[in-house]
């Protein structure tokens, strides 16, 4: 049988990213968290953490992760069912990946209501999708929103819409490069805006161009940044039509090459056996989501590269 204990003690130390932290949140000693990630080992006979900063799950780390996260949902439900077993701990905590331009756009109008009725926390850990995935993976979240359709084993995956992004600049970015108009190649001789080192998108944009790879760009980590730099004229960058709308009415921002969007399709990834909070969450996602995100169209053949991946 399992020491729920030495479970929640490794959950702890890599949701917390390490042994001081986990300690905090269990309310033990850094000795205590310690000893009980070594007793878990003894039982098991391997390594369950890579005593790296941040430590991270071994194979078997990762499969024992996934399963503490299942066996804390599925005790919310028998709580519900059966009053008696409820030891009045704190609300259940989701914790959930998502791309940071879900984030600053229509993650929270659209599970806002839901996490006042169902009176359940969230732990939103900010990925770009490629990387998200992988956290699910390793077991470190319950769901997570991602570019990839197939799912990880014991998920399943459902298509929501896609985040439509538009290229754009400020008016002074493009009377400086482009004076007599926006030369598509040319763009790639300009600077641009980068989110971050998994974000690909603006590389696969200029593929579809026809232009060369090697452009110079800024990295901004931040999607509100991201549009000050933008607005500013440090560079063109590929920005959601969900958080531009003020600034292309006001002319602050403006498109490089008009209608030709890029629509990055969004994944909900979560656990078969999540339990009844993780279904819920999804059927009301499934349902609402389509409020700001657009249907996912086939690409044109000039554009099939184009990705966020």
């Amino acid at each position: 049988m399992f020491d729920y204990k030495l479970l929640a003690a490794l959950a702890a130390v890599i949701e917390q990213a390490g042994f001081e932290r986990a300690a905090q949140v269990l309310g033990l000693s850094q000795s205590a968290v310690s000893q009980r990630i070594k007793l878990l080992e003894a039982r098991i006979g391997q390594p369950v953490l890579v005593r790296g900063t941040p430590p991270t799950p071994t194979g078997i780390g990762r499969r024992l992760l996934n399963h503490v996260q299942q066996v804390r949902l599925l005790e919310r439900d028998l709580q519900g069912q059966v009053p008696a077993l409820d030891d009045g701990r704190m609300r259940e905590r989701l914790r959930i990946a998502l791309n940071a331009d879900s984030l600053a756009t229509w993650w929270a109008p659209a599970v806002g209501d839901f996490c006042v009725e169902q009176g359940v926390l969230t732990d939103l850990v900010v990925e770009d999708q490629d990387v998200g995935l992988k956290r699910m993976r390793a077991g470190e979240v319950a769901a997570c929103l991602c570019g990839s359709e197939r799912p990880v084993a014991g998920a399943r995956s459902l298509l929501l819409g896609a985040m439509r992004y538009r290229a754009l600049a400020s008016p002074a970015f493009i009377a400086r490069y482009f004076p007599n108009g926006v030369d598509p190649q040319a763009i790639a001789n300009t600077p641009a805006l980068v989110f971050g080192p998994d974000d690909f998108l603006q590389h696969r944009y200029l593929a579809a161009l026809g232009a060369e790879d090697g452009f110079e760009h800024h990295l901004c980590p931040s999607s509100e940044g991201f549009i000050r730099m933008t607005e500013a004229g440090m560079g063109w960058g590929l920005v959601p039509q969900l958080q531009v709308r003020e600034q292309l009415e006001r002319g602050t921002l403006v498109e490089l090459l008009a209608d030709r969007p890029i629509d990055v399709p969004l994944y909900w990834h979560h656990w078969r056996n999540g339990g009844q909070l993780l279904t819920r969450l999804t059927e009301h996602l499934a349902k609402n989501a389509g409020q700001w995100l657009v249907p996912l169209v086939p690409l044109a053949p000039d554009q099939a590269s184009v990705s966020r991946l």
